[in-house]
């Protein structure tokens, strides 16, 4: 018979009856109590939902092997190769003895249950890899890295099905044949656009007419959906399966990004492919707003592709998670150059902590140590001075511009109430693009903040002299640049100045402020005399100062443009998964009213009807009580 648990048995059986749930007992057995004692089943383990295994790291700048595995969150681990063998093994049906004779064939060692059962609690649960034991979902609830410049608020424009198909009809563009026509073209393009025919026409022309610069912006926002279809179509050409392209937050700065995780198991050829298509068809793009300006002759084209060098140029820059980064990082064979910050200068700190720094820094190869150390040590004091740079400058940023926004809103609202829409939509995308790296400025400062103090306190835990030290330290830091800000030894805000782009900048004067005017009795009205041209000629700006600032991200892009000098584009952030990586600094306006073309006005010559007759000679007097001259002779 069966007996079930602690449940009583029928003693008027006999014989063995087999049955699920319990175990074969004999009659004897339940009579004299001697029932057999069976451990109970061992927990069977799973994968949570969404894992996926992709392998090898190929190319990496390890000395030892590194394995990739993306959780269902988009967070990327690295594993070692046993542990990732025995993820592999796990499919929910075997059990920690089963996996143990796999992973022992696999291994080339044996490895007992009892070792299976340690690895999957201690190690794989705790990075997410694997279901807790008892929990009944597949869902967990792992511990993210939270990457200071990652980007946030993940939106998904184009799912993995839709990219794959765009991918797919795109990748003929990576052929080399293609590339190196596109390349050459791109050459012959900028050689005849900025020596013969002048970049900067097409932006003056723009900034004359606010339709125009509606237009240029929405080719801009395409440009950077087009340069994700490139980090989509690269992957797919490479071997690699793209996945969504979407969208999210880079400190407040709207962002885009493709995830290509799947780069990973592909060969460092293939992943710096990838980095590089979004720029490769920026150049596309661009070649392409060139065949339209010579097909329809309307400038604004030209003034898309000029913007678009500086969108190459912003992502090439390795400082944040942008395609340089990604670039670099797979010169060097490290996935995350940021989290190699940390060991790289505890290193140079002598003990014991520098001790296990090394061991750390040991572990990369020798040509992916000196790029890394590189990168750190240039990285870290650029970081620093740019950080300390704000902060002695913190009044004046913060004066400048909440000044440039309250007159860029007050402006966009009259123009919306004097019924100018055009003029109004355009004053409102300078409004954002002030705001935005306003608020990722507090943004950031508010996170530096919060993990310098966390990072101090989990310092100084249980040592009370080094934290009063590091407090005393903070106070007197704090208290020095307070009296700065507070006494004026910091640089005073800027003076109030003409927009460098006055149709970005609705109902805001054009006029340079007077410094100060001398007192003079009012003339004739047909005196004929020129009024002070520097004082009311309108500003008119001309050069790359008043063109806008696009941005972007490579796995995730962004596109602005900077409507003053006073209000910088923001960076984006860029990573091969949906979880990513400088805020956008503010530049001083310095607008130089008699630079531009157009500031001023030649002074008139006076006509035969406005000549002035001969004066007589004056008889001596005594001289005026007032510093004002005499007025002088009217005109006849």
């Amino acid at each position: 018979m069966t007996v079930l648990g602690d449940g009583t048995a029928a003693l008027y059986d006999t014989g063995p009856v087999p049955g699920p749930g319990g175990w074969p007992v004999t009659y004897e057995q339940v009579a004299t109590g001697n029932l057999p004692v069976v451990d109970p089943p061992s927990p069977i383990p799973r994968l949570s939902a969404g894992l996926r295994l992709h392998g090898e790291y190929q190319g990496s700048g390890f000395t030892e092997p590194r394995y990739i595995a993306r959780r269902g969150d988009g967070q990327v681990v690295q594993l070692s190769r046993l542990l990732y063998l025995v993820a592999s093994s796990v499919d929910g049906v075997r059990d920690a003895e089963a996996i143990a004779h796999r992973v022992s064939a696999r291994f080339g060692r044996e490895v007992s249950g009892e070792n299976i059962r340690y690895l999957v609690e201690k190690k794989l649960e705790p990075l997410g890899v694997t279901v807790p034991e008892g929990q009944e979902d597949d869902e967990v609830d792992a511990p993210r890295s939270d990457l200071l410049l990652a980007l946030k608020g993940h939106r998904v424009i184009f799912n993995e099905r839709r990219t794959a198909r765009i991918a797919r009809s795109l990748a003929w563009l990576h052929r080399p044949v293609v590339v190196a026509l596109v390349l050459a073209s791109a050459v012959g393009m900028d050689v005849w656009l900025f020596g013969f025919f002048g970049a900067i026409e097409p932006v003056l022309e723009v900034l004359d007419q606010p339709v125009l610069i509606l237009v240029v912006f929405v080719l801009t926002v395409a440009s950077l959906v087009f340069h994700e279809f490139g980090h989509a179509s690269a992957c797919r050409y490479g071997g690699a399966r793209p996945g969504c392209i979407g969208c999210g937050l880079f400190l407040i700065w709207p962002s885009m990004y493709t995830d290509v995780t799947d780069v990973y198991r592909i060969g460092r050829a293939g992943r710096l492919r990838t980095d590089l298509g979004g720029v490769y068809f920026n150049i596309v793009f661009m070649l392409a707003m060139a065949g339209a300006y010579f097909a329809t002759g309307a400038q604004f084209f030209l003034a898309t592709v000029y913007l678009g060098h500086f969108e190459i140029l912003e992502q090439l820059m390795p400082a944040v998670r942008l395609d340089g980064y990604y670039i670099l990082g797979d010169l060097a064979g490290v996935p995350d150059l940021y989290g190699k910050i940390k060991p790289i200068l505890l290193a140079l700190v002598p003990g014991p902590r520098g001790d296990k720094a090394r061991e750390e820094v040991a572990g990369l190869k020798k040509s992916a140590r000196a790029i890394v150390a590189t990168w750190v040590l240039t990285m870290v004091p650029l970081i620093i001075g740019e950080l300390g740079y704000a902060l002695w400058n913190l009044p004046r940023i913060l004066t400048t511009m909440t000044r440039s926004l309250t007159e860029q809103l007050v402006g966009t609202g009259s123009a919306f109430v004097a019924g100018k829409i055009v003029e109004g939509l355009v004053g409102t995308i300078g409004s954002v693009m002030l705001l935005c790296p306003m608020a990722g400025v507090v943004y950031l400062s508010v996170k530096i903040g919060g993990r310098l103090f966390r990072a101090a306190k989990r310092t100084t835990a249980g040592r009370p002299r080094l934290r009063l030290a590091v407090c005393a330290l903070a106070l007197a830091g704090l208290t020095g640049l307070s009296y700065a800000w507070v006494s004026g030894v910091t640089p005073k805000p800027l003076p109030k100045q003409p927009p460098i782009a006055p149709i970005l900048q609705p109902g805001v004067p054009t006029e340079e402020p007077p410094a100060r005017q001398a007192t003079t009795p009012d003339r004739p009205t047909d005196s004929g005399t020129p009024s002070d041209p520097a004082a009311g000629a309108p500003t008119a700006s001309a050069g790359a100062s008043a063109g806008p600032s696009p941005t972007e991200t490579s796995r995730e892009a962004s596109a602005s443009a900077s409507p003053s000098a006073s209000a910088p584009g923001g960076p984006g952030g860029a990573s091969r998964s949906p979880v990513p990586s400088s805020g956008g600094t503010v530049a001083d306006p310095v607008p130089s009213p008699s630079d531009g073309p157009g500031t001023t006005e030649p002074e008139p010559s006076p006509s035969p009807s406005e000549s002035i007759p001969e004066s007589p000679t004056p008889s001596p007097s005594p001289p005026p009580a007032s510093d004002s001259p005499s007025p002088a002779p009217a005109t006849s």
